[in-house]
């Protein structure tokens, strides 16, 4: 499918989702990367003014930032800056009752982050009457690539059918700045963090195993693993099955 045809689809499939929901408009994280910015300009094509971009700071690179300005400035989106650095740290201590937490960059520690922002997100979505539109692919979606209850703590996903290379392909038809294409892929979770080192294989081999082309045996097996072991995270809480 064309990237022009998939916009307007993907455009039209949110706007009767928000719509029929009672939405009445959507509400999304911009943190500067390229599924975010390629869901916060599709948003805003659809929803105009009732369309809202949090940028989220979380001790995140100001680079980050800096790349969600330029979008929300280009796109004309509206946008709400909320510094999470002071929550999250004070949640650290909250939860080890440590005078400095000493485990910010461990992952139980990082993935508050994106839970913070999911609460954030949540807040404005209720004061609004939006829709929270999540910024998961489906690349990452299939192989749990995301924090359970943060990123993944959303309404819509609009990207979720699309691997990782069609949301690039997608982002050069909407005009998504050239810098914001061609950086590395980052959760933003530590500073020098990156999607494709903290996976241990690139996109372009997720990708590839996921067409079912073929790949080194070694990653093949890992990927298997990864979407074995993080079925959970795609499913709703088991309930007990009374009987009586």
């Amino acid at each position: 499918m064309s990237p022009e045809k998939m916009a307007k689809e993907i455009m039209d499939w949110l706007r009767e989702m928000v719509y029929s929901s009672g939405g009445r408009g959507a509400i999304f994280g911009l943190s500067g990367g390229l599924d975010s910015s390629v869901v916060a300009v599709l948003c805003s094509k659809v929803f105009g003014p009732y369309s809202l971009g949090l940028i989220m700071p979380c001790f995140s690179e100001a680079t980050d930032r800096a790349h969600a300005e330029l979008v929300a400035d280009i796109f004309d989106i509206p946008v709400k800056v909320i510094d999470l650095d002071a929550v999250f740290t004070q949640m650290l201590l909250a939860l080890t009752g440590e005078g400095e937490p000493q485990d910010q960059q461990s992952l139980a520690a990082v993935n508050i982050k994106p839970r913070l922002r999911m609460a954030a997100l949540y807040y404005w979505s209720a004061r609004k009457h939006f829709r929270v539109i999540g910024s998961g692919n489906k690349s990452e979606i299939l192989i749990g690539y995301f924090t359970k209850h943060g990123d993944s703590g959303v309404d819509l996903e609009p990207l979720g059918s699309l691997l990782k290379e069609d949301v690039w392909e997608l982002a050069r038809y909407l005009g998504i700045p050239r810098e914001i294409i061609e950086k590395p892929p980052t959760a933003g979770l530590w500073k020098g963090q990156t999607d494709e080192d903290e996976m241990g294989f690139s996109y372009d081999v997720l990708d590839a195993y996921l067409n079912g082309e073929k790949i080194a045996p070694d990653l093949q097996d890992k990927i298997k693993n990864m979407q074995k072991t993080s079925e959970h995270k795609r499913n709703l809480p088991p309930i007990f099955p009374n009987r009586e």
